[in-house]
C-alpha cells in the first residue's frame, strides 16, 4: 500500500513539473518582443541606419533630436508639414514646431489636396494655415499654387512624379510629420509626407492611382499605390542631391488610426510615444511601426490592425528595394 502511495506521489510531482515547464515555455513565447515579430523578415546584414529618439514631446526636444542629425541645410529651407483638415486637431501644433522652424529660418510648405475639403483650393488652404496658427510663426507657401512640374522617379510603378512648381525654390527640406494611421496607406509618416505630401494636387492623384490618372485619386490598385509612395519619395530624395539635402522627423503623439487629412478622425487609442529623426526615411518609418507593435497592448492594437488591413508594410519593403533607405536600424536615445 505504501509503495502505491509513493508511486502516486512521484507521478503527481512529475506531472506538475511538466505542467510548469509547459507554462514557462508558453510564457516565453507569448512575451516575445513585438519588435522581433514585426522585424523577423528584415535582413540584419543590410546597411544599418541610425534613428534618434526622445520620449519627451516638447519644442526643445524637437530641436535636440534635429540637432542629433548633425545636418546642415543649404540655401532656402522648407519645412514640410500637414496643416490638417478642419476641424481635426491632431496636426502638429505651431507652438511645438516653432523653435525648430526658427532655428533653420524655414518656410512652412504644403501642396493642395486632391480630394476636396478645405485645402483643395489655394485661397481656402491659406486660410486654414492661418486659422491653425501656422502663418503666425513662419512664412507659409503652397508649392503648387501656380501649377506642377515633373521630376523623374526611378521606381517600381511610377517613373515620374508631379510636384508643385515652387518645389525647386527651396534647396533643403525637413520633412516634419505627425506619425499616425491612414485609411488607405495603413500608416502615414516620413515616406507618405515626402511623397503624397510634396506632390501637387495632380501628383497626389498620380500616386494614388499608381500612375494611371492625374485627376482621380481613388479606385486604383492598392499595392501599386503603396509602392508608388516609395517611388515618389525616392524621386524627391534623388532630386535633393541624392538625399543629402533632406532629413526626416516623425512626431508620435495622438496616434489615431486616421490621417490628419481626415477632418473628423477617430479618437486615438494610442497616445504619446516620442519624437524620432533620421536621414533615412525607411528606417525612421520602420522604427515608428515597430514602436506601435511594441505598444499593441497599450492601445496600439487598432493601429496595428489598420496597418495590416491595408498591407502597409509593403511601402517599406518596396522603398528599401528601390534604394530609398534601409529597414535595418538602430535607435540612439537622446
Amino acid at each position: 500500500m505504501k509503495k502505491i502511495i509513493l508511486i502516486t506521489l512521484i507521478l503527481a510531482l512529475l506531472l506538475t513539473g511538466c505542467s510548469r515547464t509547459s507554462e514557462n515555455n508558453t510564457t516565453e513565447t507569448d512575451t516575445a518582443s513585438n519588435e522581433e515579430i514585426i522585424n523577423n523578415d528584415i535582413d540584419k546584414n543590410s546597411p544599418q541606419s541610425t534613428v534618434y529618439m526622445t520620449s519627451d514631446i516638447t519644442s526643445d526636444s524637437l530641436v535636440k533630436v534635429y540637432d542629433a542629425l548633425s545636418w546642415t541645410p543649404n540655401g532656402n529651407v522648407a519645412v514640410k508639414i500637414s496643416s490638417g483638415e478642419p476641424p481635426n486637431s491632431n496636426y502638429l501644433q505651431p507652438d511645438l514646431i516653432k523653435g525648430l522652424v526658427d532655428k533653420v529660418s524655414g518656410t512652412l510648405v504644403e501642396d493642395n489636396t486632391a480630394y476636396g475639403g478645405s485645402r483643395s483650393e489655394t485661397e481656402m488652404h491659406y486660410q486654414v494655415a492661418e486659422d491653425h496658427g501656422y502663418t503666425a510663426i513662419a512664412p507659409f507657401k503652397i508649392l503648387d499654387e501656380d501649377g506642377s512640374i515633373s521630376i523623374p522617379t526611378p521606381g517600381t510603378i511610377i517613373k515620374e512624379d508631379f510636384v508643385g512648381s515652387a518645389f525647386p525654390d527651396y534647396n533643403s527640406y525637413i520633412v516634419l510629420s505627425h506619425f499616425k494611421g491612414h485609411s488607405m496607406a495603413g500608416f502615414g509618416g516620413a515616406i507618405k509626407n515626402a511623397s503624397i505630401g510634396l506632390a501637387s494636387s495632380e501628383g497626389k492623384c498620380w500616386i494614388h492611382s499608381g500612375g494611371t490618372s492625374k485627376d482621380e485619386a481613388f479606385g486604383g490598385n492598392q499595392d501599386d499605390f503603396l509602392k508608388s509612395m516609395g517611388d515618389a519619395a525616392k524621386g524627391i530624395s534623388d532630386y535633393l542631391s541624392n538625399g543629402q539635402n533632406i532629413v526626416y522627423i516623425n512626431v508620435m503623439n495622438r496616434l489615431s488610426v486616421d490621417c490628419d487629412c481626415d477632418g473628423n478622425p477617430a479618437e486615438p487609442d494610442l497616445h504619446d510615444i516620442g519624437i524620432l529623426a533620421s536621414t533615412d526615411p525607411v528606417a525612421l518609418d520602420q522604427a515608428c511601426v515597430d514602436l506601435v507593435y511594441q505598444n499593441i497592448d497599450n492601445g496600439g492594437d487598432s493601429l496595428v490592425q489598420r496597418i495590416e488591413d491595408k498591407n502597409g508594410l509593403l511601402t517599406l519593403e518596396n522603398a528599401q528595394d528601390i534604394g530609398l533607405g534601409s529597414r535595418n536600424y538602430k535607435i540612439e536615445n537622446i
